[in-house]
């Protein structure tokens, strides 16, 4: 296992990445590259930084957590949980206000959390990943008791007199392994849908954006109850040491190749899995839209969506050969007024994660030929981790850019004859966990809506769907496996109990032996709802006869 997965993190790792924990000065200090200093209590923390981190430090070597640790945390957790203490709603809600509040105190620490890791504006971290997380917070807040009290369902004639509910309850000790991209937002959202649940939680937020993972770990110690809810930092081999543990259920966010490892492992003790995945996320444009528009809400969706390092963001635009200059036109020029004309400098755009990513995004453009399918942009910058905004228009099917999830400032454009063939350029691919039309045609909305399988669909606009906290967000086929946001969220870590309610009285002989055809005719007629046939049988008539 420990192989394995060592192999599928080599996507995420650079190489000289340190695993050593730091202690970082108590004074306050410049985060670097940033506008300004962060409090004490912001940077007080143990820190575990990859190689592109440049914080002054002073290393001090901790005991690592192997899988005896992680079997004790699991053991303790498991415990604390069968005592009850979670399952009642005055601990969930408390522990969701305690979030809420985190998130309102701490905000400015969060802010510069995400500027450390991938230089995200300050905007962009408050709309993309604070405001969306207290949202989902204060939701939780508003609604739990409504998502906890129990169902009423009808009951049929076979338990007649009877009632029955459906009653949900907490799975018991989950774990919940986050990404980089969005490093604050996917850790906490569906650690607020576990503890709404009444679950005990483990969270492992991703290594390869330190400064926040160190910051949750810190956080979650001052504001959540330390015997139900945790954060263990580390990389591979913390991961190992908590995926060999038998867990309730596991919720990960990440890429495929590590999701296939995440499911081998849970397969183990038969644990369910959430994983959200990704793909590669196509818009498809069609000649009869609001152009300026169009190409806002595209570059939205792309360069100002964590530079393209998101799982929803869009990683290929298909449009007609006709319309393709005037759209490519309309981009560049959104571009320049987004980003000014030299992006590699702007500060409204994230840098890329670490160098392993830069390097990869890198050879993608190095690629036999592919320079010359370069329409805008293609400019990087390896000191600072920038790559500029880049499109490219036809680039071959057979390269590293058509074949593999981008995840990176790089947008190819692809040409058809007709929109409609869009659809099977989209269809050629592993379902993806967004796709995006843009078009006034409302047949054509309709089409696409019922042919194309993805996890959602945005018509007419990217990645503002998962704002809706009433429509579910997960992917289908390789983009992932279950679905979360708002009461979705509730039910990923919810079992939902069948409770049938009968009393003593009203006990039929029907259903026991010995078994008649008097009987037979009776239970025939009643289970078709047949009054009449069923009061002839029971006085030993046929309706036939």
């Amino acid at each position: 296992m420990s192989k394995l997965l060592a192999i599928n993190h080599t996507l995420c790792f650079a190489k000289g990445f340190s695993r050593s924990r730091l202690n970082v000065a108590t004074s306050p200090f410049l985060i670097s590259g940033g506008s300004g200093y962060c409090s004490k209590t912001c940077i007080s923390y143990r820190l575990k930084f990859t190689c592109y981190a440049t914080l002054s430090a002073v290393v001090k070597h901790t005991p690592a957590f192997d899988g005896k640790e992680a079997a004790l945390l699991v053991d303790e957790l498991r415990n604390n949980f069968t005592t009850g203490r979670t399952k009642g709603y005055e601990w969930r809600i408390s522990q969701l206000q305690n979030i809420a509040k985190m998130i309102d105190e701490k905000e400015r620490c969060i802010t510069e959390a995400l500027y450390q890791d991938l230089s995200k504006p300050e905007l962009e971290a408050f709309m993309a990943e604070i405001s969306n997380t207290k949202s989902s917070c204060m939701l939780a807040i508003k609604e739990l008791k409504n998502w906890m009290a129990p169902e009423t369902v009808k009951t049929s004639v076979t338990t007649f007199p009877s009632s029955a509910e459906i009653v949900s309850e907490p799975l018991g000790v989950v774990l919940v392994i986050s990404a980089w991209n969005f490093p604050f937002l996917l850790s906490v959202e569906p650690v607020i849908g576990a503890i709404a649940a009444g679950n005990a939680v483990v969270l492992k937020p991703s290594e390869i954006a330190p400064a926040t993972s160190s910051l949750l770990a810190k956080l979650f110690s001052e504001y959540l109850d330390k015997t139900t809810i945790r954060v263990i930092e580390g990389g591979v081999p913390e991961t190992t040491a908590l995926l060999d543990q038998k867990w309730d259920k596991i919720f990960f966010t990440g890429g495929a190749r590590v999701g296939r490892i995440i499911m081998a492992a849970a397969a183990k003790n038969l644990t369910p899995v959430v994983l959200e995945l990704g793909g590669k996320c196509p818009a498809l444009v069609d000649s009869d839209v609001n152009l300026q528009v169009a190409a806002r809400r595209i570059i939205a969706g792309k360069w100002a969506c964590n530079n393209g390092q998101a799982c929803i963001g869009v990683d290929y635009v298909i449009t007609t050969k006709d319309f393709a200059s005037k759209l490519i036109d309309a981009l560049k020029t959104e571009l320049k007024t987004f980003f000014g004309e030299n992006a590699l400098e702007s500060k409204q755009m994230s840098r890329i994660v670490n160098s392993f990513h830069f390097k990869r995004l890198e050879s993608m453009l190095k690629e036999n030929g592919i320079v010359d399918y370069i329409v805008e942009g293609g400019q990087t910058n390896q000191e600072k981790l920038k790559i500029s905004p880049t499109i490219l228009v036809d680039v071959p099917e057979s390269s590293s850019m058509m074949q593999e999830e981008i995840f990176g400032p790089l947008l190819p454009v692809i040409t058809v004859q007709k929109i409609e063939d869009g659809f099977k350029v989209i269809g050629s691919k592993p379902k993806p966990l967004a796709a995006y039309l843009f078009t006034n045609n409302k047949e054509l909305q309709k089409h696409f809506v019922q042919d194309v399988s993805a996890g959602g669909i945005s018509i007419n606009d990217t990645v503002v769907h998962v704002t809706v906290k009433d429509l579910p967000f997960g992917g289908v086929g390789e983009s992932g496996i279950g679905a979360y946001h708002g009461k979705f969220s509730y039910e990923t870590f919810s079992h939902k109990k069948g409770v049938l309610y009968r009393s003593f009285t009203g006990d039929s002989d029907l259903r026991y032996p010995p078994y008649t055809p008097k009987k037979k005719m009776v239970l025939k007629a009643l289970l078709s709802s047949n009054i009449f046939a069923a009061i002839l049988a029971f006085f030993g008539f046929s309706q036939d006869s």
